[in-house]
């Protein structure tokens, strides 16, 4: 589903999620200096925080991992689980040119090109904040909703 990059990224997050039947809730929120300092004015523990982080594919395709804000990705394991030799993480201008949003906003709600999802196993069954396309802001959601939302590939692929 493309999006249309006018709109806010907000605007864009709760388009997306209506379309998809996926519930959110917005939450606006003062800008923090660390994960644990985000988790602690949201009231909630750094592994309910879900990074939005964009990969790239050698083939200039991109792909989202959903990874719960205390892990890291786990590169093995997520080239094993998209079946390729090389995945990387690319630098911020081109993380916005595949997303049509900045880093620190960055959802798979609303992108600008809707790239496959892959969620990390552990988000499973909990209720979890991801950004929002906007600073200033995180969203709430279910994140089993989130995942049959975006159709998404869940998966052991975090460290």
């Amino acid at each position: 589903m493309a999006i249309v990059p006018s709109s806010s990224g907000r605007d864009r997050v709760a388009a997306d999620a209506a379309a998809r039947g996926i519930p959110i809730e917005f939450l606006e929120r003062v800008a923090a200096s660390s994960l644990e300092e985000a988790a602690s004015v949201m009231g909630i523990t750094p592994a309910e925080i879900v990074k939005s982080l964009v990969v790239k594919r050698s083939d200039d395709t991109f792909l989202f991992a959903l990874i719960p804000g205390d892990k890291q990705i786990a590169w093995a394991k997520l080239r094993a689980v998209v079946g390729v030799n090389k995945l990387q993480l690319p630098d911020k201008d081109v993380a916005l040119e595949a997303t049509g949003y900045e880093r620190g906003t960055i959802t798979p709600l609303g992108s600008t090109t809707a790239w496959p999802v892959f969620a990390d196993a552990s988000i499973a069954g909990k209720r979890v904040a991801l950004g929002a396309g906007e600073h200033g802001f995180s969203v709430f959601v279910e994140a089993d909703d989130l995942i049959a939302g975006l159709n998404a590939t869940l998966a052991d692929i975090s460290d």
